[in-house]
């Protein structure tokens, strides 16, 4: 059994086989809508922060996190975050890790490898969640989720209710001012300014070293140092940060001790799929990108994309660094696509999330749902590829389109998305390949793509 699971594992050799389509770049649009985008055509980077993450009984209800785009250029917010999770006391730091953020909160900063984004983005089909190469299907699944970044696949859907206004929970919980009733936005330079970083750019003669040093101080200097209400604050501060800007837009919940109780590794996945699906012409993309960049970096290492930096390093985000590319963009990507047609673990994490592993599953983040395909990963996995009929574009909870801004209703979506929940809840549908060889799907897939 340990020889035929190290077989099929994660990083499992693919079969380059080609097939008579030649894929092009994808013009992608998407039905999905990301989660209270912000409104009046605002550039500055915003955090919707959380009513959520209190010890308080009482209202239970969920609160949304509307979180910014990660820019791929943008190398800013890691380092802030990293610097402040270093300055935390001890027991907020124990107080993550039994949340099960602690694999993720310790992770080292990924150069963006930028060439590599935008190429893996421009094979993606919004309507199978899947990219497209001349091999055949390929997707990102809940494993590669929980072995590259250590956050957690197993647990409570990401999933609630979402309201039209969160002023008043947010202005209670965070102590922090929001301006704008209907956008409930905190700048995210107030939330990190209330966790000691005031400036996050480096000063005249400091090195990168220095840099950190300094914000670990100034935020241990600003935090509570002893449990209580105050603590409390800090860390749904922090947290609200975390998740709206590393992890994805969403939600928190009433209760700290409940935090760590939810998938957020495949809130994360869903809030990927759905993002690359925004236009191909757009340079960046909306998530946590070192998931796709590390993902590209292990299944396709002929790209010759990443390099090796801690061998043996878990997550297997650790393991590698970009290598960094002087040609232009435009030329890194040219040649991606060209090099894409021609061309065991014990920790806890891993072993929590092994039962939503190999299975065909819808993703939650609130209004947001999306079916991960795994029967498209069959043959890298080294089975047989069978034909798989696709579900159609437009669902009676999608809204048509992406240009909607705030929540128009007061919306449960654990209600208005029950049934995909309740497969959630079941674990899926596991897939098995009965396909006796790959012939019916390459038939099926030039046909569907090859005019791309």
């Amino acid at each position: 059994m340990a020889e035929k699971w190290r077989k099929f594992r994660l990083g499992s050799a693919l079969v380059m086989r080609q097939t008579p389509c030649r894929i092009t770049r994808q013009k992608a649009t998407t039905p999905h809508v990301a989660l209270n985008k912000a409104t009046g055509g605002c550039r500055n980077e915003v955090l919707k922060a959380t009513g959520g993450l209190s010890s308080s009984e009482g209202d239970r209800s969920l609160v949304a996190l509307a979180g910014q785009r990660t820019e791929l250029r943008s190398r800013l917010e890691w380092a802030v975050i990293r610097a402040i999770y270093d300055g935390l006391p001890d027991f907020q730091v124990r107080r993550l890790e039994g949340m099960g953020f602690g694999p993720f909160l310790r992770l080292e900063e990924l150069a963006p490898d930028v060439a590599l984004i935008q190429a893996l983005k421009e094979r993606w089909d919004p309507e199978c969640h899947a990219f497209l190469f001349p091999w055949g299907h390929m997707v990102p699944t809940l494993e590669d989720v929980v072995r590259i970044t250590g956050l957690r696949v197993d647990g409570q859907a990401v999933t609630g209710t979402t309201y039209m206004s969160y002023q008043e929970p947010v202005e209670r919980l965070l102590e922090l001012e929001v301006r704008g009733e209907r956008s409930s936005l905190v700048q995210r330079t107030v939330l990190q300014a209330s966790l000691g970083v005031t400036s996050a750019r480096r000063q005249t003669g400091e090195g990168q070293a220095e840099h950190m040093e300094r914000m670990t101080d100034d935020a241990r200097a600003a935090m509570a140092e002893e449990e209580g209400e105050a603590a409390d604050r800090d860390l749904r501060r922090f947290l609200t940060l975390v998740i709206g800007k590393l992890i994805l837009g969403t939600r928190g919940d009433p209760d700290l001790s409940s935090v760590g109780n939810y998938a957020w590794g495949a809130a994360l996945l869903a809030y990927l799929f759905d993002s690359l699906g925004t236009s191909s012409r757009v340079t960046g993309v909306a998530g946590f990108f070192p998931l796709l960049q590390v993902w590209a970096y292990y299944h396709l290492p002929s790209l010759g994309r990443g390099v090796a930096r801690q061998r043996g390093a878990v997550p297997l985000l650790q393991r590698w660094r970009f290598c960094h590319d002087e040609r232009s963009l435009r030329r890194q990507v040219t040649m991606i696509h060209d090099a894409m047609d021609t061309i065991p673990f014990g920790h806890p994490w891993v072993e929590r999330g092994r039962p939503y592993f190999g299975r065909d599953i819808w993703l939650h983040y609130y209004n947001t749902v999306v079916l991960l395909h795994h029967q498209l990963v069959a043959r890298t996995l080294g089975l047989h590829q069978a034909v798989v009929e696709f579900p159609t574009r437009q669902r009676s909870w999608e809204r048509p389109g992406r240009s909607f801004r705030g929540i128009q209703q007061v919306t449960d979506w654990t209600v208005r998305v029950r049934e995909q929940l309740d497969d959630w809840e079941r674990q899926g549908k596991e897939v098995v390949s009965e396909a006796a060889g790959d012939e019916d799907y390459y038939r099926v897939y030039a046909r569907r793509y090859g005019a791309q």
